[in-house]
């Protein structure tokens, strides 16, 4: 029985790769893949890296801020004292 769904499953296969379907779906990739290369999009391996180095930055610019923060009010209480 499993030999006939195998059997049946290779002639189907065989049958929509020499019919106009496989033909139809090739070209509607092709188009879709030149329609998709004219516009300005990235991978998504290319979005999460650049959100990583968002982050990365996002953090380093929040202690950055932080460290101005303090050396301000560093500042005022010298200057306060003078």
């Amino acid at each position: 029985m499993n030999n006939f769904f195998n059997d049946l499953q290779g002639k189907i296969n065989q049958a929509f790769e020499s019919s106009p379907a496989k033909d139809i779906e090739r070209n509607v990739k092709a188009i879709m893949t030149q329609g998709f290369s004219r516009l300005d999009l990235v991978t998504r391996e290319e979005f999460d890296i650049q959100a990583q180095v968002l982050a990365k930055t996002r953090a380093k610019l929040d202690a950055l801020e932080l460290r101005v923060a303090e050396l301000e009010a560093k500042l005022a209480v010298s200057e306060s004292k003078a």
